[in-house]
């Protein structure tokens, strides 16, 4: 395979998602980009996305809401994925190790790697939930 020719847009899309905890979309990391290159396309962008992400420099996360969000944070370590508002968090869970073993141990194969995605809703969703309880609660009244 032939060397990789070095490209600042791509290099500044990397640096970007390395400050980024939010786990950007696409969109958003064009919108960004195009502060420091006005005359960037949404297509180089996604190419770039692409690249990094076969290159294992960042990652691409599906979420529920239909978009793919990128990460630079390369680390193995587990996402929080709201099911509300779509919101992806990190998990900083220190011993990951043990659902590796546990999963080899019900494994006939060997496994090399994982993701490890949890579901539910965050904080923000269930303060806005308590609200409208709340609410309906006062209206029954």
């Amino acid at each position: 395979m032939a060397a990789l020719k070095y490209s600042r847009q791509r290099e500044s899309i990397k640096e970007f998602l390395m400050t980024q905890t939010s786990h950007p979309t696409a969109d958003i990391i064009y919108e960004n980009m195009k502060q420091i290159y006005p005359n960037i396309s949404l297509g180089t962008v996604y190419r770039n996305l692409s690249l990094l992400t076969d290159l294992g420099e960042i990652r691409k996360i599906s979420s529920v809401s239909g978009a793919d969000h990128y990460d630079g944070r390369i680390d193995p370590h587990c996402h929080f994925i709201c099911t509300d508002c779509g919101r992806i968090l990190d998990l900083d869970i220190q011993d990951t190790g043990s659902l590796l073993s546990e999963a080899q141990a019900h494994f006939n194969g060997k496994i090399t790697g994982y993701t490890a995605r949890f579901f539910g809703l965050c904080k923000e969703c269930m303060k806005q939930e308590n609200k409208e309880n709340t609410l309906d609660i006062v209206q029954v009244i």
